[in-house]
């Protein structure tokens, strides 16, 4: 019997058939295979969306073997990768040929192919989100064909492929626009809520990439100041926040409880008052949660349904060990993102709408629109995303 699950084990699915697919044919003979027998598709990456966007009861994809550069590009700066491939094997790779990203997450377990589908981010108000420096996509789309779109073509599919949900075919790789090889030096320091609010705008100012944590029960934020450097890099790589090593040494850290997440995006303006807002909610109403509350900032891009489209943006995440029922305080925190014009990460939890979720992204109509027209039976939609498809 099939059976998937996610990182947090919060989704979990018996599904008809979990199929790995281990070459961009075999996508291709899944996807038209699947149009004949009027299965349903659903790709998975690293399983670390805490969204239902992979359960699904016909078909699971899993893409874990289609890892690895494709080729690079050192002068442009670019590389095809496969995507199934974990980001932290990613960073190594590239570096062989002296490339890294322009940025990436605190968590590096997954799939250049989910996060980019998701809209997956870092930290750094001049660096974008990882959908942005997508430039090119093969995909097997529902017809069993493998199409290639890129940044140069006047195509709609592109704009779909760069965050796409998993829901217009089978992304079997993408090419990034990277940049050479960098090395980052962390430091930080500890100090209380209050403190760690009002000093966001120095911190920002001063450093190219700064983010906290603030811990509900002690009032305490560790604050994390990430710069790039000429110093050399310093092994075995320090704990979190002592760190001076190539670029992908430094991005990632350990996130070993188990836990389940709300993240919101709000104009980056809006962001010490919106943190200030969940930090009363939580102090006042919710004084058992024990894990931290995250502050970070990114760029604005021009991605369809990114949560920083048009908008220098600030992300602040909630989380919950999964232990705990995490509906009564994501949903009271939600309402406060809410009116603070706050728009989802999709690899997250929310608890909005179809309509909802329009009202939030301008290409909204666009994305479906061509989503629909790729794909017109829904073979890659799950349950979640038939709910909030446009009626």
């Amino acid at each position: 019997m099939a059976y998937w699950r996610n990182w947090s084990g919060r989704h979990s699915v018996e599904p008809d058939r979990l199929q790995f697919i281990r070459s961009e044919e075999d996508a291709a003979g899944l996807a038209l295979g699947a149009q004949e027998r009027g299965w349903t598709i659903r790709v998975a990456g690293a399983g670390h969306s805490h969204a239902p966007l992979v359960p699904n009861t016909q078909v699971i994809a899993d893409l874990s073997a289609l890892s690895g550069v494709i080729s690079a590009d050192q002068d442009h700066q670019r590389a095809w990768v496969r995507a199934g491939t974990p980001i932290y094997a990613l960073g190594p790779a590239l570096h062989q040929h002296g490339l890294a990203l322009h940025n990436q997450g605190d968590i590096d377990r997954q799939t250049i192919g989910g996060a980019c589908a998701t809209g997956t981010h870092g930290t750094g108000r001049v660096a974008r989100n990882l959908s942005s420096v997508v430039v090119g996509a093969r995909v097997a789309i529902a017809t069993g064909e493998i199409v290639e779109w890129g940044s140069g073509q006047a195509c709609a599919g592109w704009n779909v492929a760069r965050l796409n949900l998993g829901a217009i075919g089978i992304v079997t790789a993408l090419e990034l626009k990277l940049r050479e090889t960098y090395r980052m030096a962390e430091s930080a320091f500890v100090t209380n809520g209050d403190e760690a609010e009002a000093r966001i705008p120095e911190l920002m100012a001063e450093n190219d990439r700064f983010e906290f944590y603030w811990s509900p029960r002690t009032d305490q934020a560790f604050v994390k100041r990430m710069n790039e450097t000429a110093e050399p890099a310093q092994y075995p790589v320090a704990g979190e926040g002592k760190r001076v090593a190539w670029s992908f040494e430094v991005y990632p850290s350990d996130r070993a409880q188990l836990h389940t997440e709300m993240e919101y995006s709000v104009p980056m303006q809006s962001g010490p008052a919106c943190f200030r807002a969940i930090k009363e909610l939580i102090t006042s109403d919710f004084p058992d949660v024990e894990m931290p509350v995250e502050y970070r900032a990114i760029a604005s891009d021009d991605v369809w349904l990114s949560t920083a489209n048009g908008r220098e943006t600030v992300t602040i995440s909630i989380h919950r060990d999964i232990h705990h029922d995490e509906g009564p305080l994501f949903r009271a925190c939600e309402e406060i993102f809410l009116e603070y014009e706050g728009r989802p990460h999709w690899g997250k939890v929310n608890y909005l709408d179809g309509s909802q979720l329009s009202g939030m992204h301008v290409d909204w109509d666009r994305w479906w629109l061509e989503r629909d027209r790729l794909d017109p039976s829904g073979m890659f939609l799950n349950d979640y995303m038939r709910s909030i498809r446009p009626a």
